[in-house]
């Protein structure tokens, strides 16, 4: 049997459960010739990344997993991707917003870092509040705006994908949803381009459910944090954040609901937004516009708003 091909490099920044579950999703994926996993804790990253690497013979995958303590980049240098959940978690109670200044310190740091050591990589950032660290990001890096972009979409759609199967008792594969706008309050799920086995969802649901499902959708971050009490989801996040690196290293024009600078589509300007996009090689090749009702625009457009002043602070942080 032919060896199979890996190649690139995809950097983890954090070493927490969200990084650690990204970077091993990352490397069971066996198409990349190297997963760095970085912390500023000397000695975790190192630890989980021998730990990773013990389970390859189990799991079957080639890739290498290396762990880089200390707040060091060493061996991060060329990466292809970089992955930034840096930053605290919300406790409960907490909303994104409250870490906001914590977590903009923290990744303008690891992005200047990032420019330094990694001058070509597509940047995927998931620290919270989400919109507002991604464009703090590219301001801090100074990379096109194409290559730098949040995971948010493809988590809040997953999760309204999940509460639609849950309610309706049909599996997850059958049902196709959409969610848009903020990473928050201003979550826009997209009701209008939603199926169930082919039929639109308000064919299968009562207008109340399907509300219901939105706002629990829109509140799904918090419902995790008030079980866990310790600490925020990473499952789910870990696996939308990997299968966004894997279609930049593929360059598979997948499109994805991802937080993407938005300049013109939907008439909303200069401002980064959730909306679908197409995912290649050089991260955003373009924003991909969809049909939307007249009130699901009217909550993109509100969405854009509310991100837009609140991404013109960090830029100060």
């Amino acid at each position: 049997m032919a060896e199979k091909s890996r190649k690139g490099k995809v950097t983890v920044v954090g070493a927490g459960f969200y990084g650690s579950t990204t970077a091993l999703r990352l490397a069971e994926y066996d198409i990349f010739e190297t997963v760095v996993l970085t912390d500023i804790v000397e000695g975790k990253p190192e630890g989980i990344a021998l730990d990773m690497n013990q389970s390859r013979p189990i799991e079957g995958f080639e890739t290498r997993v290396v762990g880089v303590g200390g707040g060091s980049y060493e061996g991060t240098e060329g990466s292809d991707v970089v992955v930034i959940t840096a930053g605290l978690p919300r406790k409960p109670g907490m909303s994104r917003m409250d870490l906001i200044e914590t977590n903009a310190k923290i990744v303008r740091s690891v992005a200047e870092n990032i420019a330094a050591t990694s001058p070509d990589a597509v940047i995927i950032v998931v620290s919270n509040p989400l919109d507002e660290m991604t464009a703090l990001a590219q301001l801090a890096t100074q990379f096109p705006k194409n290559r730098v972009m949040g995971q948010a979409g493809m988590l809040d759609t997953a999760r309204f994908s999940n509460n639609v199967a849950e309610e309706l008792g049909v599996p997850v594969s059958s049902v196709q949803t959409l969610t848009l706008g903020s990473h928050g309050d201003t979550m826009v799920p997209v009701p209008s381009r939603c199926t169930v086995d082919g039929k639109p969802l308000s064919d299968v649901l009562a207008a109340d459910r399907i509300e219901h499902l939105v706002d629990r959708t829109r509140n799904g971050g918090a419902e995790v944090v008030a079980l866990l009490k310790t600490g925020s989801a990473y499952y789910a996040p870990s696996a939308a954040a990997a299968r966004m690196a894997r279609a930049v290293m593929e360059d598979s024009g997948a499109v994805m609901p991802v937080c993407a600078w938005v300049d013109g589509e939907y008439g909303i300007n200069g401002v980064y937004l959730g909306v679908e996009a197409e995912i290649g090689r050089q991260g955003v090749r373009k924003v991909v516009e969809g049909d939307l009702s007249e009130s699901e625009l009217a909550g993109l457009r509100e969405a854009a708003e509310a991100v837009r002043a609140k991404q013109a602070d960090v830029a100060d942080l």
